[in-house]
């Protein structure tokens, strides 16, 4: 059961009530991401986070992570384009604690600076080890072929030229201007009642400042063909991704979208996984996904595969994005599709972290809680002929960027096969 409570101030407080559980995991969330950045301030929000791990007025560094631990629990942090969230899991009866800690990272970080000398180093190591792994590094430069020159398209983490100008002050400020009243959100699901976390967040909600939710930068796309971005580099394979601009969580191809995606390359059973890897042996990994933003989104196919092999495994990906432009997918397709992904929402749903994630998401994405069950009606609604118009609406030359972090010295053989 789902409860929401919003204060005077803008704060909003929620509830996942799983009385069955012996668990519970608490988000405290701020709708503040990458795409809130300048692009003298890229990776502010990464760092930031990252910082508020390293001591309060009230506590170490050390501190924070013991009193968790120390209880048997879990705390964490993630930065995405568009929201930030620290969460943490204990046993129900720690919920306090949890909240405690919680709160006091997210409202009295100190910002010493030798630890953000220290945590520099530290985020550089996590760029570097993304580098190190083509099969990452390829997505980023997927997103920033996708979207050039603009917040969507820089890296989350950012650089080593933006970190090294990101001092007390910077941080300090970008604290002070996001992480107020109307951009947060405190989510708690598992075996807790709604009252029960109305009176834990007392504190936060009274001394959280006030504020608006901040805006994110628009994203800007203006594209006439497709495009290549090649990064060279000695290894053994070539890792590739083929991005789309699509649609924002808000439009309603969005469920015909998923669903074509699901047909294409979620799983083993989509038509990729077979065609590449089954059929043709062409990769070990071989997939899709979608990522759905305020203003627009993508779906991105990634693989990795034998450099000789490149070429083949294009056309044949491309051959498949044809058919589903020129043909819609069987309702045995669709069907399958569907079970798969109803089936994994609904198994998803199980965890109280994915509960709270499910909710911070959909208050900050849509304002309101929007229930499984009403996910569950707008695909059963997709029939096949949905899903064909949805390839043929984002399946575009104008739309494809291409990206690959490979041994090829050159990309032009392969700009024959981007063209629909």
């Amino acid at each position: 059961m789902y409860h929401v409570t919003q204060l005077p101030n803008g704060l909003r407080l929620a509830t996942v009530e799983m009385p069955h559980m012996a668990s519970v995991s608490l988000g405290i969330w701020a709708a503040v991401g990458s795409r809130c950045e300048r692009e003298s301030e890229n990776g502010i929000s990464h760092f930031l986070e990252h910082m508020l791990f390293k001591g309060t007025k009230r506590r170490t560094a050390a501190q924070i992570s013991r009193e968790v631990e120390g209880i048997g629990g879990y705390i964490n942090a993630c930065t995405s384009e568009e929201h930030t969230c620290y969460h943490a899991r204990a046993h129900a009866s720690q919920a306090a604690k949890l909240m405690d800690v919680l709160a006091d990272m997210y409202l009295n970080p100190v910002f010493d600076r030798r630890e953000i000398t220290r945590e520099r180093s530290v985020i550089k190591e996590e760029i570097a080890m993304t580098y190190d792994q083509p099969s990452q590094h390829v997505l980023e430069l997927s997103d920033e072929t996708l979207w050039p020159n603009q917040p969507l398209g820089r890296s989350i983490a950012g650089t080593e030229r933006s970190l090294n100008r990101t001092r007390k002050r910077e941080l300090a400020g970008f604290h002070s201007r996001h992480y107020v009243s109307g951009s947060t959100v405190v989510v708690a699901a598992g075996d807790i009642r709604h009252a029960d976390l109305l009176h834990l967040a007392k504190r936060l909600a009274k001394r959280t400042p006030r504020g608006e939710q901040s805006g994110w930068f628009p994203a800007v796309q203006q594209q006439a063909k497709p495009e290549i971005c090649l990064y060279t580099r000695e290894m053994e394979q070539t890792q590739l991704a083929l991005g789309f601009r699509t649609c924002s969580r808000h439009d309603p191809r969005r469920f015909a979208l998923r669903l074509l995606n699901a047909v294409l390359g979620e799983n083993m059973s989509s038509r990729l996984f077979q065609s590449i890897r089954e059929e043709h042996g062409l990769a070990y990994s071989i997939y899709s996904t979608p990522n759905f933003y305020h203003d627009t989104g993508s779906l991105t196919i990634a693989a990795g595969l034998d450099t000789s092999n490149t070429q083949k495994a294009l056309a044949l990906t491309v051959t498949e994005l044809r058919r589903l432009r020129e043909k819609a997918p069987t309702a045995g397709e669709l069907r399958r599709a569907r079970d798969y992904l109803i089936g994994q929402l609904e198994l998803s749903l199980e965890s109280t972290e994915n509960q709270m994630n499910w909710v911070a998401e959909q208050l900050l994405g849509f304002g309101k809680i929007i229930p499984p069950d009403q996910i569950k009606d707008r695909l059963h609604e997709v029939r096949p002929g949905d899903l064909r118009r949805a390839a043929h609406d984002f399946f575009q030359s104008n739309r494809l960027c291409l990206s690959l972090v490979s041994p090829l010295k050159s990309s032009r053989h392969l700009r024959k096969w981007l063209e629909f």
